[in-house]
C-alpha cells in the first residue's frame, strides 16, 4: 500500500501491483463496514456487476476477493480528478469540450445497459477527467441487474439530487432512471449549477416529484436551444417522455456538435 486515498464504509488505497508493477486502487470493507451486512453484499455485488466489464470509459475492475472476512477490489487507479471538481472550479473548458466530456459518460452508459446493468448514482462525483480529457465511469456499488439487488423493495438508493422521480417513490429500477440522472448531469456541466437546491432531502425530493425544472440557467449560460431541449426531454418526470436509450442521447448530442 502507498496511500490512503479516502474512504469510509469501504477503504481505497492507492497501491502496486507487485507482479505487473502498475498502480492500482486498492478497495476493501473498512472496520465500520464490516459490521454491516449490506455494505459487505454491496461491494461483492459491484465485483461481480463490474468485473467483466471492458470499456475505454468504464474504470475497469483487476481482481476481487477477500481476505480476514472482508471483501476487496483491485481497481483500475485513474490519474485526473472528479468532474465535481472540475465543474465547481470551472474548468470543463468550452462548449465543445463540454459536449465531448458528455458523449464519452453517455457512452460508457450506453455499454453498460447492453450488459443489463443500470448504475443508479450518475453524477459528477463518479466521472473521473483525465488531463487530456479522457472519461472514465466509476463505481457501481448501488447498481443492479435484472437478477441481482442488494436492496429491500422499495428501499431507496442514489444521491438525491440526481435522483429522477420514480426512484424516489421506491419504484423497481429500469435503465431510465440513468437516463435522467444523465439530463442532471449534463445541466449541471453545461450551467456550472444544480437544477434544484434545497436545505433537506426532503425539499430535493419535493422538488424533484412535484416542481417543474428551471432551464433558465442554462440560457444564461449560453447553452444552445437544441440541448435545452434534450435536457427537458433527459429529465421530464414522465419516463416515457425521456429518449429511450443513450444510442439515441449520443446521436441527438452529435447532431449538436457537429
Amino acid at each position: 500500500m502507498i496511500e490512503r486515498l479516502g474512504g469510509t464504509v469501504t477503504e481505497v488505497w492507492l497501491a502496486r501491483d507487485l507482479h505487473l508493477g502498475r498502480l492500482v486502487a486498492f478497495k476493501i470493507l473498512s472496520d465500520s463496514g464490516l459490521a454491516d451486512p449490506e455494505a459487505k453484499a454491496r461491494l461483492l455485488a459491484e465485483a461481480r456487476l463490474t468485473g467483466n466489464l471492458a470499456h475505454e470509459n468504464v474504470m475497469a475492475i483487476y481482481d476481487y476477493g477477500e481476505v480476514d472476512g472482508r471483501p476487496y477490489l483491485v481497481m483500475e487507479y485513474l490519474g485526473g480528478e472528479s468532474l465535481r471538481v472540475q465543474i465547481h472550479e470551472g474548468r470543463t473548458g468550452d462548449l465543445r469540450a463540454k459536449l465531448a466530456i458528455a458523449r464519452q459518460i453517455a457512452s460508457a452508459l450506453a455499454y453498460v445497459h447492453s450488459k443489463g446493468i443500470v448504475h443508479r448514482d450518475v453524477k459528477p462525483d463518479n466521472v473521473r477527467v483525465d488531463e487530456w480529457g479522457g472519461v472514465k465511469l466509476m463505481d457501481f456499488g448501488i447498481a443492479k441487474t435484472d437478477d441481482l439487488s442488494v436492496t429491500g423493495a422499495g428501499f431507496t438508493v442514489g444521491t438525491p439530487y440526481y435522483m429522477a422521480p420514480e426512484q424516489i417513490r421506491g419504484e423497481k429500477p429500469a435503465h431510465l432512471v440513468d437516463v435522467y440522472a444523465f439530463g442532471v448531469l449534463l445541466f449541471e456541466l453545461l450551467a456550472g449549477v444544480r437544477p434544484f437546491e434545497a436545505q433537506s432531502v426532503e425539499e430535493i425530493f419535493d422538488l424533484i416529484l412535484n416542481q417543474p425544472m428551471d432551464l433558465a440557467p442554462l440560457a444564461q449560460a449560453g447553452v444552445p436551444q437544441g440541448l435545452v431541449e434534450l435536457i427537458r426531454e433527459l429529465t421530464s418526470k414522465d419516463p416515457a417522455e425521456r429518449p429511450r436509450n443513450f444510442s439515441a442521447v449520443i446521436h441527438r448530442l452529435d447532431l449538436i456538435s457537429a
